[in-house]
């Protein structure tokens, strides 16, 4: 009655109670006890007689990552691991039993009951004892120590692969002693090279010689000598990458601007259908131009220094309808100058003829 009674009294409180301690009050509430023989024991770790300690633990370890109710597993029954354990218990016993018959101390301690293997598999690697905390501080030094021993044999690997390769690293340093040596020489023969042409002479007739460099800014925060090279960049004509890349693109679009009017005018309005099939050969044409150019484009966004100064892609339609508007204009004009000048030719015909009948009107009859 006291055991039924305790029992629904956890039972009704079963959330209070640690998943890793119910399978132990199930069974001590429930008044469950091991009536496994040897054989069946066998069979519950599905084994048979005569079998290793090693095939015992290994049963026992597999059948308790399948049952355990910590387990992750679809088959999780804790009424199924405790007979699992007992008959685990059972069968190290009795070869613990059938071994002392046979002599051979270390074969004696090697059959022993030892501790619940399927808590190495919980948490900690199977590291410390005692309570989850005390585990946890136990393992976070085991960690530790073997982190360092990780690290100094890495160590030592590496000198040993320093000295066997040595003759590797002999190659190496000669190879850029050399180096060094050519780049000496280089250097010696380029100071003799202008030590000899001041020697002659060929640097007197350079504008500015003997007088110092003119500072190129004379505010304190700009670097001079930077700013000096710079201008003297300058005074030769160097220009940086994106500024020619920039000029190229806008030549570029003009040009084509310039080319796609041209063809407009040449081909006349209205366009019979030959000159429409000749003009739709002119706009693929710009559309693979223009392509080309919005790759020069990203080329230009990749090197410029300043994101204000990127440039968008140029599109065909917007261009061809340019090249529409301009054309129209052109033609606008055109016809406004083809009527002023034959209003002027007709002014200059009537004023004739009048001039003519008022000197008529004049003359003596």
């Amino acid at each position: 009655m006291l055991s039924n009674n305790m029992g629904h009294c956890f039972m009704g409180r079963g959330a209070m109670i640690p998943r890793k301690l119910k399978p132990f009050l199930c069974r001590m509430l429930s008044g469950y006890k091991p009536k496994n023989d040897v054989k069946d024991s066998y069979k519950i770790l599905e084994l048979e007689e005569g079998c290793s300690p090693d095939d015992v633990r290994n049963s026992y370890r597999n059948l308790a990552k399948k049952y355990h109710p910590d387990s992750s597993s679809g088959m999780a029954d804790s009424k199924a691991f405790i007979k699992v354990e007992e008959a685990y218990r059972v069968v190290l016993n009795d070869l613990a039993a059938k071994q002392k018959s046979e002599p051979g101390e270390e074969e004696e301690e090697q059959f022993k009951p030892k501790s619940l293997e399927h808590r190495h598999y919980l948490s900690f690697e199977g590291v410390g004892i005692g309570t989850p905390s005390q585990r946890e501080k136990q393992y976070m030094q085991f960690r530790v120590d073997r982190a360092t021993e990780q690290v100094l044999e890495y160590r030592q690997q590496r000198l040993e692969s320093r000295y066997a390769g040595s003759d590797l690293s002999r190659a190496k340093d000669v190879r850029q002693s050399k180096k060094v040596k050519i780049t000496q020489a280089v250097e010696r023969l380029v100071e003799d090279l202008i030590q000899e042409s001041m020697a002659k002479g060929d640097f007197d007739n350079l504008s500015g010689k003997g007088k110092p460099l003119q500072k190129f800014s004379d505010s304190p925060h700009i670097d001079p000598m930077t700013h000096n090279l710079n201008r003297i960049l300058i005074d030769n004509g160097y220009q940086p990458e994106w500024i020619l890349l920039q000029k190229e693109i806008r030549e570029t679009i003009e040009r084509l601007r310039k080319s796609v009017v041209a063809s407009r005018r040449k081909l006349g309005e209205p366009m019979t259908l030959s000159e429409q099939k000749q003009w739709g050969r002119i706009c693929e044409q710009l559309a693979e131009d223009i392509r080309k150019l919005n790759k020069r484009v990203d080329d230009f966004n990749l090197v410029v220094p300043i994101l204000s100064r990127q440039m968008v892609h140029f599109s065909t339609n917007k261009e061809i309808l340019r090249a529409r508007k301009t054309y129209e204009a052109v033609v606008e004009k055109v016809s406004d100058s083809d009527t002023k000048e034959n209003e002027g030719e007709k002014g200059k015909r009537l004023g004739w003829k009048s001039s003519l009948l008022k000197w008529l009107k004049l003359t003596p009859k």
